[in-house]
């Protein structure tokens, strides 16, 4: 039996993950959860699991739910985050922190759940794009794991599972071309925010989905995979598969290609962290069918087409704070037009300028990379929207 600390509990990664524990019972226990503003969500998770503390993501609810629930331990704000990753159980075993947080706010959770011995897995990109360097410094130090849940870091690390890391070649990421990938640059000109979710192959988060229209999702996945298996740049490539079978491929210097192939179900990526390194069957989940699948396509991929992969790879070159400005400007201006505010095309214009006005900072500490990220979301703000909106 393992106890879980789970960090966005009702969010898609957050509920996929309840549904394993649910399914696991015997090998897993949920002790404490956060969630943000889906109360009534929370309130079903809490009468089914009884963990013993919860952090809410707004005081009111705080209040509401301990007159609900007495017997239960409830907080809010960002501190209570830190709690949830640094819950002491009554068995006095380390559990298992699950972050499946939004945005920069995993970022001090990840790093106190690593400074309190305790393995981490990640399906909370921020923690590598902004602090790679920090989380995984610390994670040598402490000598914890950071186990990826993103199913292409986690198809990399299978296909790494008892290989020699010296004997890379370089690692594979496939990517679907996201709801765009048929259109010229001419024609992305006016497309709408409805087309841009449509996703050809995957359910998700509205970000997530502009993130693969843009292609950027795939340059974040690039630098946290430079984090993730301390490779170079270089030696990661990224191709296109239309079909999101092949999740991520290594090739080794005897020229030998170790592929994960798989159906579209999160479940397993995260099943596979949260068990590792033994496997477990996965409930309701359906099985790949090569022959009725028929062929799998790959193409090369175009930097000019998808310059927003093109700017992840040269920020991560860079290092030092240009990552962390990638991220923070492509989340603001995918807020924009979520928003309406801009248009499909400016989402690169907006990262670009950000990129090219950032004066770097070497060796930033936690506070000043969520300080530069603050600031960078801020100026980008200002310049698209009123002060009485």
């Amino acid at each position: 039996m393992r106890n879980v600390c789970l960090l966005g509990a009702t969010g898609s990664i957050g509920m996929q993950t309840l549904d394993i524990i649910r399914n696991h019972a015997d090998r897993f226990n949920l002790v404490c959860f956060s969630f943000g503003q889906n109360i009534c969500l929370a309130i079903e998770i809490i009468q089914e699991f009884k963990p013993a503390f919860v952090s809410t993501g707004k005081a009111e609810d705080t209040i509401k739910l301990q007159e609900m629930f007495p017997n239960i331990l409830f907080s809010s704000g960002n501190e209570s985050l830190i709690q949830v990753a640094t819950f002491e159980t009554e068995d006095g075993k380390s559990p298992l922190v699950i972050n499946a947080l939004m945005g920069g706010v995993g970022l001090r959770p990840t790093l106190t759940a690593i400074e309190a011995g305790r393995d981490v897995a990640l399906a909370n990109k921020e923690t590598l794009v902004m602090a790679g360097e920090i989380m995984t410094k610390k994670a040598r130090e402490y000598d914890v794991k950071l186990m990826p849940i993103d199913s292409e870091h986690s198809a990399l690390w299978q296909c790494m599972n008892g290989e020699d890391s010296k004997k890379i070649n370089k690692m594979i990421i496939t990517a679907s071309g996201g709801s765009f990938r048929d259109l010229t640059r001419d024609e992305l000109k006016n497309v709408t925010k409805e087309q841009a979710l449509n996703h050809p192959n995957w359910s998700m988060g509205s970000k997530i989905t502009i993130d693969s229209a843009t292609m950027m999702n795939k340059g974040l996945e690039v630098i946290e995979a430079h984090y993730l298996f301390n490779l170079p740049y270089d030696d990661i490539e990224t191709i296109l598969h239309r079909q999101s079978i092949v999740h991520s491929m290594v090739e080794f210097v005897d020229t030998s290609v170790i592929a994960h192939l798989g159906t579209a179900d999160m479940k397993i990526p995260i099943a596979y962290a949260m068990n590792y390194p033994k496997r477990m069957p996965i409930e309701n989940t359906s099985q790949l069918d090569l022959v009725k699948l028929g062929s799998l396509d790959f193409k090369v991929m175009d930097f000019e087409r998808f310059p927003c992969l093109a700017m992840a790879y040269e920020a991560g070159r860079k290092g030092d704070t240009y990552p962390l400005v990638l991220n923070a400007a492509n989340e603001e201006a995918v807020s924009l037009f979520l928003a309406d505010k801009i248009s499909f095309l400016e989402i690169e214009n907006i990262i670009s300028v950000a990129l090219d006005t950032h004066i770097a900072i070497k060796d930033a500490t936690i506070d000043e990379i969520l300080e530069i990220n603050d600031a960078v979301r801020a100026e980008i703000r200002a310049r698209y929207i009123k002060d009485d909106e």
